[in-house]
C-alpha cells in the first residue's frame, strides 16, 4: 500500500513524503490489515491531515485480489474516518487524467509527471508509493473538499451513505 503526503499553503502544493508499506513478508491477511490501520493512524497522528484522498477500487478479473484490495482500502478509510477526517475517493482514470491529462496513462508516466511537478530528485522503484502521491495531487487539482457521493466527513456520514456496507 502506497501513500503520499503534500502540504497546501496559499493555494500552492509542496511535497512532504511518499512511501509504501511493505506487506509481502506477512502471510496472514488479517495481520496486513492491522498494519495498514496502525500505519494510517500513525501518519494521521504525525501529520494531522485536513483531508484524505484515496484511489477507489477498480474492477479486475481476480475476485480474490479485488476482495483483499477492498478490505485494505476499507481499513485505511476507517482509520481516517475514526479521526473524523473528510475522505474523497477518485477513480484510477480520474487520477491519471488529473496528473497527466490522459486517463489511460501508465504508472511510469504518472510517476514522471509527479517527479517533474513536485521537483522530486528520484522516484521509488515500486509505483505503489507514487500511486498514493498521485491521489493526493489529484485531490489538490480538484480543489480539495470536493463534494461527491464519496466524500465523507466522518464515520457516521459513511455509515449513513452506505447502510448496506456496514452490519
Amino acid at each position: 500500500m502506497g501513500f503520499g503526503l503534500i502540504e497546501v499553503k496559499q493555494k500552492k502544493m509542496s511535497f512532504i513524503q511518499l512511501n509504501e508499506l511493505m506487506l509481502k513478508k506477512y502471510k496472514d491477511h488479517y495481520v496486513k490489515l492491522k498494519l495498514i490501520f496502525e500505519r494510517t493512524i500513525e501518519l494521521i497522528d504525525t501529520f494531522h491531515p485536513d483531508e484524505i484522498a484515496i484511489e477507489a477500487p477498480f474492477f479486475g478479473k481476480n475476485v480474490q485480489s479485488m476482495l483483499k484490495l477492498g478490505r485494505a482500502q476499507g481499513v485505511a478509510m476507517a482509520a481516517g474516518l475514526s479521526r473524523d477526517i473528510p475522505l474523497t475517493e477518485y477513480s484510477p482514470k480520474k487520477i491519471k487524467m488529473a496528473i497527466t491529462g490522459n486517463g489511460n496513462a501508465s504508472k511510469e508516466q504518472v510517476a514522471r509527471m509527479l517527479q517533474s511537478t513536485l521537483n522530486l530528485k528520484s522516484l521509488p522503484k515500486n509505483r505503489d508509493a507514487t500511486d498514493g502521491l498521485a491521489a493526493a495531487v489529484c485531490h489538490f487539482y480538484n480543489g480539495s473538499k470536493t463534494k461527491t457521493d464519496n466524500n465523507y466527513s466522518g464515520w457516521s456520514a459513511f455509515v449513513k451513505k452506505n447502510p448496506g456496507k456496514v452490519n
